[in-house]
């Protein structure tokens, strides 16, 4: 398996679906598969899902971050399934686990933002991600703030208010 590591912990701040593209709206509750969310879709299934990108993880404080920046943003924007609090962006690395409820998830890579979110205007895309995010440099400012794609080790139901737990580190 992994590491234990120190008990990192946050809470579930919105979950969002759509039938493709963003925004992705809230819902009250989710069943979450190694598919994704059930009742959500992508504008083009291609690019994006699948086992690997199941689900779309945004830390809420990176979006406060955005939206100070001057972009209008809000839970849901950036088509993310998962607006969390209280998780640190910039400690997320890939094959990190949580768990919230029954629910666990492996971080399985960073998210390269796409033209969809030229819709909050054309520089969003260098605002989120850059060279040394893509190369894998957590030391960037830009880490983490395009989201996390996460795959489904284990089913289950969220909902809003969930506590998330990071539980593991796969090494």
């Amino acid at each position: 398996m992994g590491n234990r590591i120190e008990a990192v912990t946050g809470s579930i701040v919105q979950i969002n679906i759509s039938p493709g593209g963003v925004p992705k709206r809230p819902v009250a509750e989710a069943e979450v598969t190694p598919e994704g969310i059930r009742g959500d879709s992508w504008a083009n299934p291609q690019i994006h899902g699948g086992p690997n990108q199941a689900i779309l993880l945004i830390a809420s404080e990176g979006l406060d971050e955005l939206i100070a920046l001057g972009y209008p943003l809000f839970p849901g924007a950036l088509g993310e399934n998962l607006t969390t609090l209280g998780l640190d962006r910039r400690e997320m690395r890939i094959g990190q686990r949580y768990r919230s409820g029954d629910v666990m998830l492996e971080i399985a890579k960073m998210r390269a933002p796409c033209t969809s979110l030229d819709v909050y205007g054309p520089s969003i895309k260098q605002a989120v991600y850059d060279a040394r995010v893509k190369a894998g440099d957590a030391s960037s400012p830009r880490w983490g703030l395009a989201g996390f794609y996460a795959r489904v080790l284990r089913s289950g139901f969220l909902r809003p208010k969930d506590i998330i737990e990071l539980v593991d580190q796969v090494v």
